[in-house]
């Protein structure tokens, strides 16, 4: 008797889990279909400011400083994103030799030039968690000694471009709306609702929770063994177009990191310490720009859109060589905390676009000036 209750209850729960499954299956070809639908050029290629930007934009510096505050480390103030670095290097970027004529723009118009430049390597969360914990990883590379008008006329003596990149090629979100109503549930510490800010499934973000999932990924052996993306879209000349950082092993010499013990909180610094000052062995990259094709689905205002390559391939631009080097040490650690990066100090060939873009403008200005004050008042005697 028990042997045949047993039987027809499998037998009804196996059918009730196919049901479960075909429907579940049917959802998710009707999801897809739609996004499809949704998600298909052409798009603009002109940027498109929505009704009150401004606003919220002044929202989110405001959370921005909070942030900053609830995670300042003693009395040192940090960045409210990528705040613990793994370390500044000296690097050297050369534009291609062979570099087409309409890839010479801007930092690369000049074929074979060799740029000074600063990379700043780090992890993406605002707490100065350690390395083993799932995150993203950042790169931000500075351009030295750049000629002509910087994009902020309060930074004309820099001569600098920089380019913020890290390690998904998306972002959790579209836009600066998106970003307000997550970046506030975040910092109030309600992580959840970030991503599901009230009952109203039509309101759930539900992609961008996926995204910010792959976005956390487990740590790399070294921070010179992962790909860096820009996320946001830049002037290239007179075209739209994405940036990409990645590790170039053929121009080097034949290099593989020591097993590091992922238990310290540290080990993606003692990795590339390890490479750069005690093994003395380079790292390389390539540095590749995306152009968009506006008859594709590339939106420039829709950071959660990863442009496809099938659509735009990358172009390798420039190499990048970080030499031999010892970087690990109080003095220039300190100079690392205290340098800015921001996609805002640059020329006019290679500007920021889209909301994302933006918003930094004014979030970055405000988050920095605000940290270094702070820090200038706790160093004070």
């Amino acid at each position: 008797m028990l042997r045949t209750l047993w039987l027809r209850f499998g037998a009804l729960l196996g059918k009730l889990l196919m049901r479960v499954l075909i429907v579940g299956l049917v959802i998710w070809g009707i999801s897809a279909a739609w996004f499809a639908w949704q998600h298909r050029g052409p798009v603009s290629a002109l940027e498109q400011v929505p009704p009150g930007e401004a606003l919220m934009t002044q929202d989110i510096i405001q959370t921005a400083v909070r942030i900053v505050d609830q995670h300042r480390e003693s009395t040192r103030y940090l960045r409210d994103a990528h705040a613990k670095a793994h370390g500044c290097v000296k690097a050297e970027v050369q534009v291609l030799a062979d570099l087409p004529a309409d890839l010479r723009q801007g930092v690369f118009a000049e074929v074979g030039k060799t740029w000074p430049a600063t990379l700043r390597l780090s992890n993406g969360n605002a707490y100065p968690q350690f390395d083993s914990i799932r995150d993203a990883r950042g790169m931000a590379l500075k351009l030295h000694n750049v000629p002509g008008k910087q994009l902020l006329e309060d930074q004309q003596a820099r001569g600098e471009q920089d380019f913020v990149m890290f390690s998904h090629p998306n972002f959790f979100v579209s836009d600066v709306a998106e970003y307000r109503q997550n970046v506030a549930a975040q910092a109030d510490g309600k992580k959840i609702m970030a991503f599901f800010p009230g009952w109203n499934p039509l309101n759930w973000q539900v992609r961008h929770l996926f995204i910010a999932l792959a976005t956390l990924s487990s740590p790399p052996a070294s921070p010179t063994q992962t790909t860096y993306f820009s996320v946001s879209p830049y002037k290239f000349g007179g075209v739209n177009a994405k940036f990409r950082v990645a590790p170039d092993a053929d121009s080097c010499p034949a290099y593989s990191v020591p097993p590091q013990n992922q238990a310290l909180p540290n080990f993606l610094r003692s990795a590339l310490n390890q490479q750069l000052s005690t093994d003395r062995v380079p790292a390389c990259f390539v540095l590749q720009i995306q152009r968009q094709d506006a008859s594709r689905f590339m939106p420039i205002e829709d950071t959660s859109i990863e442009w496809k390559e099938s659509d735009a391939p990358f172009e390798t631009v420039a190499r990048i060589k970080v030499p031999a080097q010892d970087f690990d040490t109080p003095s220039l650690n300190l100079a690392c905390d205290n340098q800015s990066f921001n996609p805002w100090f640059g020329i006019e060939a290679h500007r920021p676009i889209g909301g994302i873009n933006r918003l930094r403008k004014a979030v970055y200005e405000a988050v920095s000036d605000y940290r270094h004050a702070r820090n200038a008042e706790a160093s004070a005697p």
